[in-house]
C-alpha cells in the first residue's frame, strides 16, 4: 500500500486562489464541449426550419439551406467565434434567423460580473487580459467593455434612486457630502430599528445649500421616508440643517456631529494647543448625561473665552443639538454610533477606494453611474450600528420630543389633552401618552 506524503512544512496555498483556479480550469475544460453543444443546437435549429439536408420534406414552406457564415456567441465570461448556417425563405426574399443564435448572443451575466470587476479598480484597458480563458475568445475591447458598465451601471442607478422607502422603518438619517471634482454629492444614509445601513440616494450639487437638500429631502419623504420620526445627524453645514427644518417643519430632532463640532473649535487655536483642546473637548463629550456633558463644555467655553473669543463662540454655537442624545438619555448606548457622521465617512471612504483613480469625469451622468453602482455594492456589506437594541428607546424619545414641542398648542383650556395628537401605530405610544398625561396634569392643577 501506497503511504501517505506527509503534509508537515507544506506550502499553505491561499484558498481564494485555489477556487479561482479550478473555476479557470474547468471553464477552459467545458468551453470546448459547449461550443460542441452549441453547433448541435444551432444545426436542430436549421434541420427544424430547413429539414434535412438533401431531402426535399420536413421543412417550411419556401426555407432553403442558405450556405453558411462567421458569428459569435456568449458562453460565460467569452466571446468565442462559430460558424453559423443560414436559412433563407425564397417566398419573400428575406433571411430567417435562428432562435438559439439570437439567445446567445447576449451576455445577459456579465454585465454585472463586468461591473463588479470595474469597480475594484479593473480598467476597461486591461478587461481583455484578465478574464480570458480561452485562447480563441474575442470582443473585449474596451469600447465595448464601457458599453456594457454603462448598461449595467443604469440598471444600479435607476434602482437606487426609485426604490420605495416604505417597507423600511428608520429611526436616524445621516447626511453628508462627498466632493467629485468641482461638485459635490450629498449622500443620504438610513437607519432602520433593527440597526441596518440602508443607502437612500444621493443629489448632485455645488455646495451643501439649503434649497437643493430641500428638494433632496422631499424626494425622499415622496419615496416613503417619515422624516419628522427620525433622528437626523448632519455636520456643521447649515444649508443641511435649513433644508431639515424646511421639511420636516420645525419638530426635527437633530443631532450635530461632535467630531465637527471638536474639529471646528480646534481650528480657530494654534497647532500647539490643538491636541490638547482636542483630548478635552472629546473627554467632555463623552460624559454619559446630558447634564455632565454640559457643565464639562461649559467650563471648557470659559477658558476658551480667555484664550480665544472666536473659539468659545464656536463651541457655544449649536451646542444644544450636539447633546441631543445625552439629552434623550442615550448617550452611553447610541454615542458610538449616532453622535458623530462616522458612518456615513466610513462609506465616503470606501466610495473614494472605488472611485479614486477617475481623474477625469466627463459628464455628469458618468458620476452618478459610478457612485450608484459603488453604493449599492457596498452596501449589503455595511454592518449593524452598535448599540441597535437601544433603537426602539431612541424612537419613543424621539416621538416624546415632538410631543414636548407641540404640547402647548393642543392642550385645551380644561387641561386635558387633544386627541388629535395621540400617537397612533407606534410601538412607544404608551410612553408619549403617559408623558401627554403628565403635561395635562400640571395644566390642570394651575
Amino acid at each position: 500500500m501506497d503511504r501517505i506524503p506527509s503534509t508537515k512544512g507544506a506550502i499553505k496555498v491561499d484558498e481564494d486562489e485555489l477556487r479561482t483556479a479550478s473555476r479557470v480550469a474547468m471553464i477552459q475544460m467545458l468551453i470546448p464541449v459547449a461550443l460542441q453543444a452549441v453547433e448541435a443546437e444551432l444545426q436542430a435549429e436549421v434541420i427544424r426550419l430547413a429539414g434535412p439536408r438533401y431531402q426535399r420534406t420536413g421543412r417550411s414552406p419556401g426555407h432553403v439551406r442558405w450556405g453558411a457564415q462567421a458569428g459569435s456567441v456568449y458562453l460565460g465570461d467569452q466571446k468565442l467565434p462559430v460558424t453559423v448556417a443560414r436559412v433563407r425563405n425564397r417566398q419573400t426574399a428575406t433571411e430567417i434567423p435562428l432562435l438559439p443564435y439570437t439567445l446567445l448572443q447576449q451576455p445577459r451575466a456579465l454585465d454585472e460580473g463586468l461591473l463588479t470587476r470595474c469597480l475594484v479598480g479593473l480598467t476597461t484597458r486591461r478587461y481583455r487580459e484578465c478574464v480570458e480563458a480561452v485562447p480563441q475568445a474575442f470582443g473585449l475591447a474596451k469600447s465595448t467593455i464601457s458599453r456594457r458598465f454603462i448598461r449595467a451601471s443604469a440598471k444600479k442607478l435607476q434602482r437606487l434612486l426609485g426604490r420605495p422607502l416604505t417597507p423600511y422603518e428608520f429611526v436616524a438619517v445621516f447626511l453628508d457630502g462627498k466632493t467629485f471634482a468641482e461638485d459635490e454629492l450629498v449622500i443620504a444614509l438610513g437607519v432602520t430599528l433593527q440597526g441596518e445601513k440602508i443607502v437612500l440616494g444621493f443629489v448632485q450639487t455645488g455646495t451643501e445649500n439649503a434649497a437643493v437638500c430641500a428638494e433632496f429631502l422631499r424626494s425622499l419623504v415622496t419615496r416613503g421616508l417619515k422624516a419628522p420620526e427620525v433622528l437626523w445627524v448632519i455636520d456643521g453645514a447649515k444649508g443641511f440643517r435649513a433644508a431639515i427644518r424646511q421639511v420636516v417643519g420645525g419638530s426635527e430632532v437633530v443631532q450635530r456631529c461632535q467630531w465637527h463640532k471638536r474639529e471646528n473649535v480646534v481650528s480657530y487655536l494654534p497647532k500647539t494647543a490643538q491636541p490638547q483642546w482636542r483630548r478635552r473637548l472629546q473627554a467632555a463629550y463623552a460624559q454619559p448625561t446630558e447634564a455632565e456633558a454640559r457643565t464639562a463644555l461649559a467650563t471648557l467655553a470659559r477658558e476658551l473665552a480667555r484664550v480665544n473669543r472666536s473659539a468659545a463662540a464656536s463651541l457655544e454655537e449649536g451646542l444644544d443639538e450636539s447633546l441631543t442624545l445625552q439629552a434623550l438619555g442615550l448617550g452611553r448606548e447610541l454615542g458610538a454610533s449616532l453622535s458623530t457622521t462616522n458612518c456615513l465617512e466610513s462609506i465616503n471612504a470606501t466610495l473614494e477606494a472605488l472611485t479614486g483613480k477617475i481623474d477625469y469625469w466627463k459628464v455628469s451622468d458618468q458620476k452618478h453611474l459610478w457612485v450608484a453602482s459603488a453604493l449599492l455594492d457596498l452596501e449589503p456589506r455595511l454592518r449593524t450600528i452598535k448599540g441597535y437594541r437601544a433603537l426602539p428607546q431612541l424612537r419613543a424619545g424621539i416621538l416624546a420630543a415632538q410631543v414636548r414641542r407641540t404640547a402647548p398648542s393642543v392642550i385645551r383650556g380644561d387641561g386635558k389633552v387633544s386627541e388629535v395628537v395621540r400617537p397612533r401605530d407606534v410601538a412607544s405610544a404608551g410612553i408619549v401618552e403617559r408623558f401627554l398625561e403628565k403635561v395635562g396634569e400640571k395644566i390642570g392643577s394651575r
